[in-house]
Protein backbone atom coordinates (compact mmCIF):
# COMPACT_ATOMS: atom_id res chain seq x y z
CA UNK A 1 0.00 0.00 0.00
CA UNK A 2 1.79 3.70 -0.84
CA UNK A 3 1.88 6.02 1.37
CA UNK A 4 0.40 9.27 0.21
CA UNK A 5 2.30 12.58 1.71
CA UNK A 6 1.60 15.68 1.21
CA UNK A 7 4.08 18.62 1.51
CA UNK A 8 1.95 21.96 1.97
CA UNK A 9 2.01 25.23 4.14
CA UNK A 10 -0.57 28.22 3.62
CA UNK A 11 1.79 30.64 2.54
CA UNK A 12 4.22 30.85 -0.79
CA UNK A 13 7.41 30.87 -0.90
CA UNK A 14 8.53 29.38 1.90
CA UNK A 15 10.35 25.77 0.70
CA UNK A 16 7.84 23.40 -0.03
CA UNK A 17 8.93 22.40 -4.04
CA UNK A 18 12.49 22.33 -2.36
CA UNK A 19 11.33 20.41 0.67
CA UNK A 20 9.27 17.52 -1.63
CA UNK A 21 12.28 17.41 -4.59
CA UNK A 22 14.34 16.57 -1.31
CA UNK A 23 12.25 14.45 0.77
CA UNK A 24 11.42 12.72 -2.53
CA UNK A 25 14.65 12.10 -2.98
CA UNK A 26 15.54 10.82 0.50
CA UNK A 27 13.20 8.37 -0.03
CA UNK A 28 14.37 7.03 -3.08
CA UNK A 29 18.00 6.78 -1.68
CA UNK A 30 16.54 5.15 1.15
CA UNK A 31 15.16 2.12 -0.97
CA UNK A 32 11.54 3.40 -1.42
CA UNK A 33 10.07 4.00 -5.18
CA UNK A 34 8.54 6.95 -4.93
CA UNK A 35 6.72 9.17 -7.15
CA UNK A 36 6.71 13.26 -6.64
CA UNK A 37 3.79 14.95 -8.32
CA UNK A 38 3.60 18.52 -8.90
CA UNK A 39 0.04 20.03 -7.74
CA UNK A 40 0.63 23.77 -9.03
CA UNK A 41 -0.94 23.44 -12.40
CA UNK A 42 -0.08 26.84 -14.34
CA UNK A 43 3.30 27.18 -12.92
CA UNK A 44 5.18 24.08 -12.44
CA UNK A 45 8.24 24.48 -10.95
CA UNK A 46 9.21 21.05 -9.13
CA UNK A 47 10.91 20.13 -12.77
CA UNK A 48 12.87 22.69 -12.73
CA UNK A 49 14.60 21.75 -9.17
CA UNK A 50 14.27 17.96 -9.91
CA UNK A 51 16.35 18.77 -13.44
CA UNK A 52 13.61 17.19 -15.95
CA UNK A 53 12.57 20.02 -17.28
CA UNK A 54 13.55 19.10 -20.69
CA UNK A 55 12.44 15.22 -20.65
CA UNK A 56 8.52 16.63 -19.89
CA UNK A 57 6.21 15.64 -22.65
CA UNK A 58 3.04 14.76 -20.87
CA UNK A 59 1.81 16.00 -17.65
CA UNK A 60 -0.71 15.29 -14.91
CA UNK A 61 -3.57 16.59 -16.91
CA UNK A 62 -2.93 14.79 -20.01
CA UNK A 63 -3.09 11.97 -17.47
CA UNK A 64 -6.34 12.65 -16.25
CA UNK A 65 -8.20 13.92 -19.39
CA UNK A 66 -6.88 10.72 -21.28
CA UNK A 67 -4.55 11.94 -23.25
CA UNK A 68 -1.68 10.39 -22.33
CA UNK A 69 -1.37 6.98 -19.60
CA UNK A 70 0.47 7.68 -16.19
CA UNK A 71 3.61 5.36 -17.95
CA UNK A 72 3.86 8.06 -20.24
CA UNK A 73 3.91 10.86 -18.37
CA UNK A 74 5.91 9.59 -15.58
CA UNK A 75 9.57 11.06 -15.98
CA UNK A 76 12.37 8.76 -14.72
CA UNK A 77 14.93 10.59 -12.12
CA UNK A 78 18.30 9.89 -14.11
CA UNK A 79 20.39 10.44 -10.81
CA UNK A 80 18.66 9.02 -8.28
CA UNK A 81 17.38 5.10 -8.76
CA UNK A 82 13.64 4.47 -7.52
CA UNK A 83 12.41 8.12 -7.96
CA UNK A 84 10.00 9.27 -10.78
CA UNK A 85 8.75 12.42 -11.13
CA UNK A 86 4.75 13.43 -12.61
CA UNK A 87 5.43 17.49 -13.49
CA UNK A 88 2.02 19.55 -13.36
CA UNK A 89 1.13 21.20 -16.74
CA UNK A 90 1.67 25.19 -17.62
CA UNK A 91 -0.83 25.94 -19.74
CA UNK A 92 -4.39 24.26 -18.43
CA UNK A 93 -6.97 25.24 -16.31
CA UNK A 94 -6.60 24.81 -12.22
CA UNK A 95 -9.81 23.00 -12.54
CA UNK A 96 -8.80 20.89 -15.20
CA UNK A 97 -7.35 18.85 -11.66
CA UNK A 98 -10.40 16.81 -10.46
CA UNK A 99 -10.89 14.67 -7.39
CA UNK A 100 -12.11 11.36 -9.49
CA UNK A 101 -8.87 11.81 -11.72
CA UNK A 102 -6.18 12.19 -8.98
CA UNK A 103 -8.11 9.06 -7.18
CA UNK A 104 -6.89 7.26 -10.21
CA UNK A 105 -3.42 8.38 -10.71
CA UNK A 106 -2.93 7.53 -6.79
CA UNK A 107 -4.75 4.16 -6.97
CA UNK A 108 -2.48 3.61 -10.12
CA UNK A 109 0.96 4.51 -8.92
CA UNK A 110 0.20 2.11 -5.52
CA UNK A 111 -0.85 -0.74 -8.08
CA UNK A 112 2.96 -0.18 -10.01
CA UNK A 113 4.50 -0.95 -6.11
CA UNK A 114 5.53 2.43 -5.57
CA UNK A 115 5.92 3.07 -1.72
CA UNK A 116 5.29 6.55 -1.26
CA UNK A 117 3.76 9.39 -3.58
CA UNK A 118 4.67 12.71 -2.49
CA UNK A 119 2.81 15.38 -3.41
CA UNK A 120 3.59 18.64 -4.31
CA UNK A 121 1.44 21.38 -3.14
CA UNK A 122 0.83 24.97 -4.26
CA UNK A 123 0.14 27.50 -1.62
CA UNK A 124 -2.78 28.58 -0.32
CA UNK A 125 -6.24 26.89 -0.56
CA UNK A 126 -7.15 26.83 -3.77
CA UNK A 127 -7.83 23.62 -5.65
CA UNK A 128 -4.71 22.55 -6.46
CA UNK A 129 -4.13 22.50 -2.66
CA UNK A 130 -6.78 21.00 -1.78
CA UNK A 131 -6.58 18.15 -3.94
CA UNK A 132 -3.16 17.53 -3.12
CA UNK A 133 -4.05 17.28 0.65
CA UNK A 134 -7.16 15.05 0.02
CA UNK A 135 -6.02 11.96 -0.22
CA UNK A 136 -3.02 12.10 1.98
CA UNK A 137 -1.85 9.56 4.33
CA UNK A 138 0.94 11.86 6.17
CA UNK A 139 1.71 15.84 5.79
CA UNK A 140 4.90 17.67 6.26
CA UNK A 141 3.80 21.45 7.00
CA UNK A 142 6.52 23.60 5.79
CA UNK A 143 7.04 27.13 7.58
CA UNK A 144 9.61 29.91 8.02
CA UNK A 145 10.41 31.10 11.05
CA UNK A 146 7.97 34.24 10.90
CA UNK A 147 4.70 35.07 12.25
CA UNK A 148 2.73 35.11 8.74
CA UNK A 149 4.13 31.98 7.99
CA UNK A 150 3.11 30.29 11.30
CA UNK A 151 -0.36 31.63 11.53
CA UNK A 152 -0.87 30.43 7.64
CA UNK A 153 0.79 26.89 8.64
CA UNK A 154 -1.85 26.78 11.85
CA UNK A 155 -5.02 27.41 9.03
CA UNK A 156 -3.27 24.77 7.06
CA UNK A 157 -3.18 22.19 9.83
CA UNK A 158 -7.23 23.21 10.57
CA UNK A 159 -8.16 22.35 6.99
CA UNK A 160 -5.92 18.78 6.56
CA UNK A 161 -7.68 17.81 9.90
CA UNK A 162 -11.05 18.93 8.40
CA UNK A 163 -11.50 18.59 4.71
CA UNK A 164 -9.53 14.90 3.90
CA UNK A 165 -10.83 12.23 2.56
CA UNK A 166 -9.60 10.49 5.76
CA UNK A 167 -11.83 13.15 7.41
CA UNK A 168 -15.03 12.46 5.33
CA UNK A 169 -14.87 8.54 6.37
CA UNK A 170 -14.27 9.11 10.22
CA UNK A 171 -10.73 7.48 9.92
CA UNK A 172 -7.74 7.78 11.94
CA UNK A 173 -6.28 11.71 11.32
CA UNK A 174 -3.47 12.41 8.91
CA UNK A 175 -0.39 11.81 10.55
CA UNK A 176 1.17 15.69 10.35
CA UNK A 177 4.72 16.70 10.86
CA UNK A 178 6.46 20.34 11.21
CA UNK A 179 9.14 21.30 9.08
CA UNK A 180 10.83 24.71 9.56
CA UNK A 181 13.02 26.37 6.35
CA UNK A 182 15.51 28.94 6.42
CA UNK A 183 16.11 28.78 10.03
CA UNK A 184 19.06 30.98 11.43
CA UNK A 185 19.66 30.56 14.91
CA UNK A 186 21.68 34.01 15.30
CA UNK A 187 18.57 35.74 13.85
CA UNK A 188 16.63 34.07 16.70
CA UNK A 189 18.73 34.91 19.01
CA UNK A 190 18.44 38.66 17.99
CA UNK A 191 15.05 38.41 17.98
CA UNK A 192 14.41 38.55 13.96
CA UNK A 193 12.79 35.63 14.07
CA UNK A 194 10.31 32.85 15.98
CA UNK A 195 12.56 29.71 17.97
CA UNK A 196 11.97 26.28 17.41
CA UNK A 197 9.80 26.68 20.61
CA UNK A 198 7.96 29.12 19.95
CA UNK A 199 6.72 27.69 16.84
CA UNK A 200 6.46 24.02 18.44
CA UNK A 201 4.09 25.68 21.18
CA UNK A 202 2.06 27.50 18.51
CA UNK A 203 1.57 24.72 16.17
CA UNK A 204 1.42 22.01 18.14
CA UNK A 205 2.86 19.60 15.55
CA UNK A 206 5.71 17.04 15.98
CA UNK A 207 8.85 18.59 14.36
CA UNK A 208 10.46 16.50 11.61
CA UNK A 209 12.89 18.98 11.17
CA UNK A 210 15.10 22.09 10.81
CA UNK A 211 16.86 22.95 7.69
CA UNK A 212 19.16 26.00 8.13
CA UNK A 213 19.25 29.00 5.82
CA UNK A 214 21.73 28.40 3.20
CA UNK A 215 23.28 29.52 -0.16
CA UNK A 216 23.63 25.85 -1.20
CA UNK A 217 19.54 25.58 -1.31
CA UNK A 218 19.73 28.28 -4.13
CA UNK A 219 22.56 26.69 -6.03
CA UNK A 220 20.86 23.08 -6.00
CA UNK A 221 17.90 24.91 -7.26
CA UNK A 222 19.73 26.76 -9.58
CA UNK A 223 21.68 23.34 -11.03
CA UNK A 224 18.29 21.01 -11.01
CA UNK A 225 19.65 19.18 -8.18
CA UNK A 226 17.98 18.13 -5.22
CA UNK A 227 19.88 19.88 -2.55
CA UNK A 228 19.64 16.74 0.15
CA UNK A 229 22.50 15.29 -2.50
CA UNK A 230 25.60 18.01 -1.74
CA UNK A 231 26.12 15.92 1.92
CA UNK A 232 28.51 18.77 2.40
CA UNK A 233 26.17 21.55 2.76
CA UNK A 234 24.29 22.03 6.25
CA UNK A 235 20.50 22.07 4.39
CA UNK A 236 21.44 18.71 2.53
CA UNK A 237 22.26 17.51 5.98
CA UNK A 238 19.27 18.70 7.54
CA UNK A 239 16.78 17.00 4.72
CA UNK A 240 18.77 13.64 5.22
CA UNK A 241 18.05 13.66 8.41
CA UNK A 242 14.49 14.71 8.26
CA UNK A 243 13.64 11.64 5.90
CA UNK A 244 15.65 9.06 8.53
CA UNK A 245 13.34 10.88 10.98
CA UNK A 246 9.99 10.34 9.03
CA UNK A 247 11.15 6.59 7.96
CA UNK A 248 11.44 5.60 12.06
CA UNK A 249 15.26 6.40 12.60
CA UNK A 250 15.91 8.76 15.87
CA UNK A 251 18.31 11.58 14.76
CA UNK A 252 19.10 14.44 17.08
CA UNK A 253 17.74 18.27 15.73
CA UNK A 254 21.16 19.91 14.12
CA UNK A 255 21.51 23.06 13.33
CA UNK A 256 19.17 24.89 15.72
CA UNK A 257 21.70 26.39 17.57
CA UNK A 258 23.78 29.42 17.01
CA UNK A 259 27.43 28.63 16.07
CA UNK A 260 29.91 29.59 19.07
CA UNK A 261 31.50 32.95 19.50
CA UNK A 262 35.43 32.60 19.21
CA UNK A 263 37.11 34.01 22.37
CA UNK A 264 37.93 37.26 21.20
CA UNK A 265 34.62 38.62 20.29
CA UNK A 266 33.55 37.44 23.57
CA UNK A 267 36.00 39.08 24.97
CA UNK A 268 35.59 42.46 23.13
CA UNK A 269 31.88 42.11 22.72
CA UNK A 270 31.28 41.47 19.28
CA UNK A 271 28.29 39.86 17.60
Amino acid sequence: MANVLVVTSGKGGVGKTTTSAAISSGLAMAGKKTAVIDFDVGLRNLDLIMGVERRVVYDIVNVIQGEASLNQALIRHKEVDNLYVLPASQTKDKDALTTEGVGEILESLANEGFDYIVCDSPAGIERGAQLAMYYADEAIVVTNPEVSSVRDSDRMLGILSSKSKRAENNESPIREHLLITRYAPDRVGTGEMLSVEDMQEILAVPLLGVIPESNAVLQASNAGRPVILDKNADAGQAYADAVARLLGEEREMRFIDAKGKSFLSRLFGRS
